[in-house]
């Protein structure tokens, strides 16, 4: 398969059915819908055809993200204030179609659920800022509850002053206090190294009183309440009960909306939807009656896409046409990159999309390399339990879960992989780190016929990603391009090859000689073609020259598969080396305790090998075998639809036509 053709679509319709419109393309899930007013190209169309200027776009982006916003707090205000005794109903994911979804979405009675949840959290937050302020009240009177008189009168002859000291400091202060008659000092407590007391002095005493506070440090207290502590402290305890009991009930309350999470959770995917549509709104030209939209469609979904058009405004109120991609328009990279692979394929096209997608006119990597991928990961996993685990869990997954797209993609490809694990599982006689009594090869005696088939398969890889450089020239035309870059470095590997053989296997002198006579030729037309075709003969030489240097890049290629014997052979010895420390425990530790750490050191290693098989075989994918062939930089389809972030909304046609 290939890069799917897609058309550049452009459709004029009536302000009014601007909403209609949206909804029904969020639906479809087929159509990219780009930004007009960004590109500067159409500033000078968008000039001439609407000079008396444009519509600005509304403000109900802004209204629905302070609903998304109100919807985040609410949830999270909810699942940890409420009673933890109620149960949480959480939305499942499952799949529903869109239209009939916004239909049945009524923002007025979001709206009044959310006004309800915000006085409740109104009245939390009030409860919770009055029990701040008993505590910091009970804290404070609890340390001078001592404390049997309070005045704060300014006009009586005697005053009385709080205050606060380092207690290695306080006898020394109270000896030089008792000196003065006219001052009485009592300690109301000592904590933590600080000492409280009360002063009382004569009015006449103030500078005096001042002056002595000031050479010890002391720091001057306030009573905040203008009362005995003791009274404070017990007004703070009366309260603090009442809001206990207050704060028991709100949670009790809070609780009962646990319930209603579900239902928040839809009323935000919808609201993600709305969203989504008014950030699309920015991006069209507008006037006071006409909206322009355009956007990419992919060939196959047109006749599809028509006759959904067709049902939704059966009266002709929308006016749509297409347009091939331009040149330019492919160049730049405007035009996007959609994918189009069999069923079989499709769930190794997320190892493409990490490495970078093809341009518009450049072949899709993803059905030469899903082959390859398959045979490699199995090979360095290469356990028939692991393989039959993964089988299990992945089906599990597929089959009983509604997972979201992304996840089910993953799941699918691993699914794959897992018969891969199951076949080389049986190839090396492992399940889970034992020894099956029947094998093909075994990775502890045959390590070096499993070392064969690994430069085999990385021989295999290389000429297939020679040919595929020859074959995109042959498509430009570029005949000598593709045997400057094909043709010519297979004959030189072929040619390496043979000569080898020649020597080492077969002892035939004339076998050897065609593998030089073939590297030869091959060589000769690395070195020669860039003559040919630069500009300058003796630059396009050297040139050659440095590029056919390069041969000494594919030892280290062909080095990189044995990779798929080290990680095949290393699982399955740390697996055999688990199951030995085990086995060498006591009977009853052995069934205890062993199998629990069994079970562990099992695990372990399924997730250590599945991630080293993940990451070194998408490595040879990306180095040794796109290396030769492919450039990437495309720009990905990205087709107009909603969020999902709590449901999967079905594609009202899967993406192809029907």
């Amino acid at each position: 398969m290939a890069v799917e053709a897609v058309k550049k679509i452009s459709l004029i319709l009536e302000k009014s059915h601007q909403d209609e419109l949206l909804q029904l393309l969020q639906a479809l899930q087929t159509v990219e819908i780009t930004d007009l007013l960004a590109d500067e190209e159409n500033k000078k169309w968008i000039d001439y055809y609407f000079p008396e200027g444009l519509l600005s776009s509304p403000d109900d982006l802004q209204k629905y993200e302070k609903l998304l916003q109100q919807i985040e707090t609410n949830l999270r205000f909810v699942r940890n204030h409420g009673n933890a005794k109620e149960k949480t109903i959480e939305l499942k994911r499952k799949n529903l179609d869109f239209l009939s979804f916004e239909n049945q979405f009524d923002e007025k009675t979001l709206i009044t659920q959310l006004k309800d949840l915000e006085d409740l959290q109104k009245r939390w937050l009030a409860m919770e800022e009055a029990k701040k302020i008993n505590q910091e009240k009970e804290q404070w009177a609890t340390l001078w509850q001592s404390l049997d008189a309070y005045t704060a009168d300014s006009t009586a002859s005697a005053q009385m002053v709080l205050g606060t000291m380092e207690d290695q400091s306080w006898l020394d202060f109270l000896s030089e206090a008792n000196e003065n008659n006219n001052l009485y000092v009592e300690n109301v407590f000592t904590e933590q190294q600080v000492t409280g007391f009360a002063l009382v002095y004569l009015n006449g005493e103030a500078k005096s009183v001042q002056s002595l506070m000031q050479k010890f440090g002391v720091k001057e207290e306030t009573n905040p309440y203008n009362k005995l502590p003791k009274q404070a402290l017990k007004e703070a305890k009366t309260q603090l009960a009442q809001l206990a009991k207050q704060e028991q009930s709100l949670v009790a309350e809070i609780g009962q909306h646990k319930k209603e999470i579900a239902q928040l959770q839809l009323a935000e995917e919808a609201i993600l939807a709305k969203r989504e549509r008014e950030l699309v709104k920015a991006g069209l030209v507008k006037s006071d009656n006409l909206v322009v939209l355009s956007g990419w469609l992919a060939e196959t979904d047109c006749q599809y896409f028509e006759t959904q058009l067709a049902q939704h405004f059966p009266n002709n109120e929308i006016y749509y046409s297409y347009s091939e991609p331009t040149e330019a328009e492919i160049v730049t990279l405007k035009t996007p990159t959609k994918l189009k692979n069999a069923a079989i394929v499709q769930p190794f096209e997320m190892l493409t999309e990490m490495y970078s997608l093809p341009q518009y006119r450049e072949i899709d990597p993803t059905p030469w390399l899903a082959p390859f991928y398959f045979v490699f990961f199995g090979m360095m996993v290469a356990d028939l339990g692991y393989g039959i685990l993964m089988l299990f869990v992945t089906t599990f997954a597929l089959k009983k879960l509604t997972l979201s797209k992304g996840v089910a993609r993953f799941m699918k490809l691993f699914q794959y992989l897992s018969v891969s694990t199951i076949i080389w599982g049986l190839i090396y006689g492992s399940c889970f780190g034992a020894q099956l009594p029947f094998y093909l090869l075994s990775p502890s005696k045959d390590f070096m016929a499993i070392f064969g088939i690994s430069m085999v398969f990385g021989g295999i890889q290389l000429f297939t990603g020679l040919f595929l450089a020859a074959k995109e020239n042959i498509k430009k035309k570029d005949y000598l391009q593709a045997v400057n870059q094909g043709f010519s470095w297979q004959a030189i590997l072929a040619g390496i090859i043979i000569a080898a053989a020649g020597k080492m296997v077969v002892a035939s002198n004339a076998l050897f000689i065609l593998g030089v006579i073939v590297a030869i030729i091959g060589a000769l037309c690395v070195l020669l073609i860039p003559a040919v075709t630069g500009k300058s003969k003796v630059g396009g030489f050297f040139m050659g020259l440095y590029e056919l240097y390069g041969v000494t890049s594919y030892i280290g290629d062909f080095v990189s598969y044995s990779r798929l014997m080290a990680l095949g052979i290393s699982g399955g010895s740390i697996a055999a080396a688990f199951n030995m420390l085990v086995g060498y425990m006591p009977p009853a530790a052995r069934f205890t305790a062993g199998a629990v750490l069994i079970v562990a050191l099992q695990g372990l290693n399924i997730f250590l090998s599945l991630l080293s098989a993940y990451v070194h075989a998408a490595r040879l994918q990306y180095v040794e075998f796109f290396g030769k062939f492919y450039n990437g930089g495309g720009r990905a389809f990205k087709t107009f639809k909603p969020k999902e972030k709590y449901v999967n909304f079905n594609e009202e046609n899967g993406g192809k036509n029907k």
